[in-house]
């Protein structure tokens, strides 16, 4: 399969990187305006540089590309693509504005195409296993879903805040694990950094299904944290994104259920237990992504991430910064 880059900043270098190095993807084209970036890539990976996207289209017919443009041309550039019959997986958030979003969306139906958004976590191998262990029922009831993404400043982004940049990656994850749609949300931000945009959010959220959802994400914290908490009646699964680790807190008392009384149920109903890291086989999440993407092109499947997911996790986030909670937070289109 013929693929592309269109964006060579932070991420868009990787996927240049594994577009290379993946067996069923024949690198064809780079594109970014900073011809020296492209040029060294190309010596590093392969492709033809470009400066503009639709030369690169004309003269490369890409079957499918990855969008990392900064979010604002994300719109135009997957439109054009998804106009040239080109699969698209375009970098989160999917837009930079809901009626954006929904047009990519349209569009791709309209013209055959795969539009896979790229919410990385979905794909992080720990998230997988917590995912199966859930299925299992091995936490029981879900209560609570905490997530935490905090980290320094990015002085490389500067069209979003930190609501439609970090906390898009954690609504995304918050509905992934809940398997249910938001009901309610209520919200703060902060701008402390002497920027046009929000650099701290705090959220909570209630879903159809009664979880709670604790949204923690900010520019301001002095180390990268990555991390997302579930709770439940048998204890708490925790996911370290960054290290991929999976670790669960037992809860003794759900444990002697079993054979104890409803008193005991009742008054002792969480009893701290024990601890465990799982092992988890660790792989590189955008490469899996990447390898999912095209075996989605390929076989004409819908991706983990379709465009509905990128939608509604953008449509949250910016009801956060518009302070917008009471419009009943339905999937848009339901």
């Amino acid at each position: 399969m013929k693929t592309a880059v269109i964006g060579t900043g932070a991420m868009g270098q990787h996927h240049v990187r594994l577009y290379s190095d993946i067996v069923d993807s024949e690198l064809v084209g780079v594109v970014d305006r900073d011809s020296a970036q492209t040029d060294r890539l190309c010596a590093l990976y392969g492709g033809r540089s470009y400066s503009d996207y639709r030369e690169m289209i004309e003269k490369e017919k890409p079957d499918a590309v990855t969008i990392a443009l900064p979010t604002s041309y994300h719109h135009q550039a997957t439109m054009d693509c998804l106009d040239a019959g080109i699969h698209v997986m375009v970098e989160k958030p999917i837009a930079k504005t809901v009626e954006q979003a929904r047009e990519m969306i349209e569009k791709a139906k309209e013209v055959g195409r795969i539009l896979k958004v790229g919410h990385i976590e979905r794909f992080n191998p720990a998230v997988t296993q917590l995912k199966e262990r859930l299925a299992d029922g091995q936490l029981g009831r879900i209560f609570t879903i905490h997530s935490r993404r905090q980290s320094p400043y990015p002085g490389r982004i500067t069209d979003v805040g930190v609501a439609s940049d970090l906390a898009t990656h954690e609504l995304d994850m918050m509905r992934y694990i809940a398997q249910s749609e938001v009901h309610s949300m209520t919200a703060e931000i902060s701008k402390v950094m002497n920027t046009d945009n929000e650099d701290i959010v705090f959220g909570l959220l209630r879903f159809e299904n009664e979880i709670l959802g604790i949204l923690d994400v900010n520019w301001v914290t002095p180390t990268k944290i990555r991390e997302i908490s579930v709770t439940g009646e048998n204890g708490m699964f925790t996911v370290d994104y960054l290290n991929q680790n999976l670790t669960f807190n037992s809860n003794y008392a759900a444990e002697q259920n079993e054979n104890q009384s409803d008193w005991f149920k009742a008054k002792f109903g969480v009893v701290e237990g024990d601890f465990t890291r799982f092992r988890v086989e660790k792989r590189e999440p955008l490469r899996v992504e990447i390898e999912s993407f095209l075996k989605c092109c390929e076989n004409n499947e819908s991706p983990l991430v379709t465009g509905e997911d990128g939608l509604e996790a953008l449509n949250l986030a910016l009801k956060i910064v518009d302070n917008n909670y009471n419009c009943g937070c339905k999937k848009i289109g339901s």
